[in-house]
């Protein structure tokens, strides 16, 4: 049986076009996900520590037969390749970082993993390109959809479209 799993990917380190592009085609090396689709990129402001570099954010989208665990474990694995360590320090500049936002109808909150994601609705970095991909998906057990949270979302932080570099 498939889910549909939402992704959220920021980096604001290094590459950051690059990073996203890697974490997003990582993804398509394993055999139990499918029908991979990204948003466009999006420029954000760091929200809680201003301190660094701005961030390059993504929302993925895919199937899976995967449980939410074991589609954690690819995730970590991905992040781990493209050279986020452990420990994973909250707020600090990263090369890469992705969050399951939503696995199916999954509704879960342990230590290492809450589903839905507790703070997608407050990101407007999320949220933009979340709306982009899937402005109205039905976000599971709260009877609204994507757009619905987009247009409540009290986040006032500039979030813009960014535009990929050409190669020359």
């Amino acid at each position: 049986m498939f889910s549909k799993v939402f992704l959220s990917l920021g980096s604001n380190i290094g590459d950051r076009e690059s990073n996203l592009a890697q974490a997003t085609m990582a993804l398509s090396i394993n055999l139990n996900i499918s029908d991979i689709q990204s948003s466009s990129y999006y420029e954000s402001e760091p929200l809680y520590n201003p301190d660094q570099p701005k961030f390059l954010n993504s929302v993925v989208s895919c199937c899976t037969t995967l449980k939410p665990f074991e589609f954690l474990d690819v995730v970590k694995r991905i992040e781990t390749m493209l050279g986020r360590t452990d420990p994973r320090e909250k707020n600090q500049p990263r090369t890469i970082d992705i969050d399951i936002l939503l696995h199916g109808d999954a509704v879960l909150e342990t230590e290492e993993l809450v589903l839905p994601h507790p703070m997608m609705g407050l990101r407007k970095f999320v949220l933009l390109p979340f709306e982009e991909i899937a402005s109205d998906f039905q976000i599971p057990h709260l009877n609204l959809t994507v757009k619905d949270l987009f247009n409540h979302c009290p986040d006032k932080t500039t979030v813009l479209k960014h535009f990929m570099k050409t190669q020359a």
